[in-house]
């Protein structure tokens, strides 16, 4: 057995060492290919996959002498039934063709297009238990020499077992994507339940929010993209999770990811993801935020923030349905639906240059305008009530309401922060309210004084005359009850009105500061 048959077998033998230690596809090919390359002495090597949909092959993976000529065959594709490799491919027979310019089946379209010069090749086909999925072929045989029968009986050798691995891989891939997508949509599952809502649903009553809630039924039915607007408070991420939730993705991921939180770079890798060696540190592949949520929905908060670099990728992924790993070059298909959110408008963000009008209007096909609290002020007794019960059972606290004057001023409050600092506000009252106390003017914040006076809150009234409104009709109350519950709420709001200070407050209601402290005691005002 001479040398070079010898070191024949030993690659062999080494490459099904690393067939075995390989199983993942893109990691496989590469190194059969070079090694193909190193072993036949040829300057150069491919893989040429077969794509039944189009019937068309396409190269993956080669190695060539010249780089640039790699570059320009990376996804080539040609129909399926043109070249020496369409043969091989269709007759399932190897070939070899020793001066290709004198073969009528050698195709020039490929040399034309990427600059190489083909004068030799050998070519076997790659079967595997699914058929012939494609062709592996080497070129150009190095010192001017030809490939000899001996060459094509290895590389025919050689393809079988290249063949059955790419299968191999395949399914592995296939095993391992399913495995990530399911691992990934069950940690969005459990983050989603861990982590309540602000509130399980909108709460509204008027035009504004019945007109909201229609759109957002429409949005659930279709698979549209989605810009929500409105301001810093609102529920944009809410409303987001009702329109996922209520539609045909409601079974897969919802994973939001906020814009404006994370640099350039940052962002691109949480949504795309990254290779394995992408940048120091990547020692493993990463799957992005549109590739985990496959089959559900991205969340893009704060669109309007977005670097002009990362919205032409985000463009891509609505326009193509791809994107790209960072340190990677093979695009991949995603399937997820958008949802995108903006406190600032967009539009003025087109005219002034700050944002790409294409993206835009691809992501603005269905706005949604979440109106301020101050628009729906009619909605803040609901949310006030809703919030105090989730309060009080975080707080483990029984609380026994809100009193009718505390609930004018939360009322009347623009709220610049709006549903979100309500919820704030009824968080900090309960918190400062006693057990089974009702929150009253004495455990809200000083702003909603400073906005709202609490005497206009209640009523600007004569001396003498009753200034607030009773919680419940007098009708309703035994008279020393309804006694009580006024004196509790004009002695709460003097001592609100002249800033705690007891003097004062004794003095405008025409007791001795002695008694003013007895009576704050017994009613709990401190």
């Amino acid at each position: 057995m001479g040398t070079e048959q010898t070191g024949r077998l030993k690659l062999l033998y080494d490459l099904g060492c690393a067939f075995a230690a390989r199983t993942e596809i893109e990691r496989l090919i590469p190194f059969v290919v070079e090694r193909c390359r190193e072993v036949l002495d040829a300057e150069g090597a491919s893989v040429q996959l077969y794509d039944p949909d189009t019937n068309e092959l396409h190269f993956p993976y080669v190695a060539v002498d010249d780089t640039a000529v790699a570059a320009r065959l990376v996804g080539l594709r040609f129909p399926a039934d043109r070249g020496v490799a369409g043969h091989v491919l269709q007759t399932g027979e190897p070939v070899r063709v020793d001066d290709v310019t004198n073969d009528p089946r050698f195709y020039r379209g490929i040399d034309h297009r990427t600059g190489a010069t083909t004068r030799n090749m050998i070519a076997a086909p790659l079967t595997s238990h699914q058929g012939r999925i494609g062709v592996i072929q080497v070129i150009n045989r190095r010192g001017g020499r030809g490939f000899t029968d001996d060459d094509l009986a290895f590389l025919d050798a050689l393809a079988g077992s290249i063949a059955v691995a790419i299968e191999n891989a395949r399914l592995y891939s296939d095993l391992k994507t399913s495995q990530e997508h399911l691992h990934a949509q069950v940690g969005a599952l459990r983050r989603d339940l861990a982590r309540p809502d602000r509130f399980p649903e909108f709460v509204g009553t008027g035009e504004l929010m019945a007109e909201v809630f229609q759109l957002m039924e429409s949005a659930a039915a279709s698979p549209i993209a989605v810009l929500i607007e409105g301001e810093t408070g609102t529920g944009k991420e809410l409303a987001a999770r009702m329109i996922h939730r209520a539609g045909a993705r409601a079974d897969y991921p919802f994973l939001a990811v906020n814009c404006a939180a994370l640099p350039e770079t940052l962002l691109e890798n949480e949504l795309f993801g990254h290779s394995r060696g992408a940048f120091t540190g990547a020692a493993q592949d990463h799957k992005g935020l549109f590739e985990a949520a496959s089959g559900g929905t991205v969340f893009l908060d704060e669109i309007g923030e977005t670097p002009a670099g990362m919205q032409a990728k985000l463009l891509r992924v609505l326009q193509e349905g791809e994107i790209t790993r960072l340190g990677d070059t093979r695009p991949r298909k995603v399937d997820v639906r958008v949802i995108s959110a903006t406190n600032r408008e967009l539009a003025a963000g087109v005219a002034d240059g700050r944002f790409r009008a294409d993206l835009f209007y691809r992501l603005g096909a269905f706005p949604i305008r979440l109106p301020p609290l101050r628009e729906r002020h009619e909605d803040v007794p609901l949310l006030a009530d809703r919030f105090l019960i989730a309060a009080a059972a975080r707080h483990r606290k029984r609380v026994s309401g809100i009193d009718p004057r505390a609930m004018t001023l939360l009322a009347k409050f623009p709220w610049p922060g709006n549903v979100r600092e309500l919820q704030n506000e009824i968080e900090r009252a309960v918190a400062l309210a006693g057990e089974g106390e009702v929150v009253g003017t004495g455990q809200l914040s000083p702003k909603l004084l400073s906005v709202v006076p609490l005497a206009s809150a209640a009523a600007s009234v004569a001396p003498g005359t009753l200034p607030i409104e009773l919680p419940l009709a007098a009708s309703a109350l035994p008279l020393r009850e309804a006694r009580a519950a006024f004196e509790r709420q004009y002695i709460g709001a003097s001592l609100e009105e002249h800033g705690g200070n007891m003097s004062r407050a004794a003095k405008a209601l025409g007791v001795s500061r002695v008694a003013l402290h007895r009576k704050v005691k017994d009613f709990g005002l401190r």
